[in-house]
């Protein structure tokens, strides 16, 4: 009896076009065609034909891999351009930092205590002025000359 495997995730399948390639298989099996096969022939009258051969699958090498690797379900331009972005232009070290609500509160708890007490002293200051019989106290630190 044949089995056949069937996914649990669905969105994985992707629709087969013609021959059992997607969409993005036959355009890029298009454009290797369209690139290697006149380089074959421009180049077979020139150089010996396994070299003109050779030549024509490297050049279509790009495009062969453009349709056919997928690495964790990306394409292969998905996956050089993290590996540029990793390697090349994100910072290489990138610091430990923490949103840490309790060491916010409590820095809002010290700035509240630092406006209240300037609050007091100006207070204190202000009432100290508005009683005109009030003398000035010597404080005992410093004579006045």
């Amino acid at each position: 009896m044949a089995y056949v495997t069937v996914p649990k995730d669905l969105t994985h399948v992707k629709s087969k076009v013609v021959f059992g390639l997607t969409k993005r298989q036959l355009i890029c099996f298009g454009g290797a065609l369209l690139i290697g096969v006149p380089l074959f022939f421009l180049l077979r009258g020139r150089v010996p034909t396994s070299a003109s051969a050779l030549i024509m699958v490297f050049a279509m090498l790009p495009g062969l891999l453009l349709a056919l690797y997928e690495r964790h379900g990306q394409p292969l331009e998905v996956v050089v351009r993290q590996i540029i972005q990793c390697c090349f232009i994100q910072p290489k070290e990138r610091p430990y930092q923490t949103d840490n609500a309790y060491t916010a509160l409590m820095q809002q708890h010290q700035m509240e205590k630092e406006v209240n007490e300037i609050v007091r002293k100006a207070k204190a200051r202000a009432a100290c002025k508005a009683h005109p019989r009030r003398k000035k106290r010597n404080s005992g630190h410093h004579p006045q000359v």
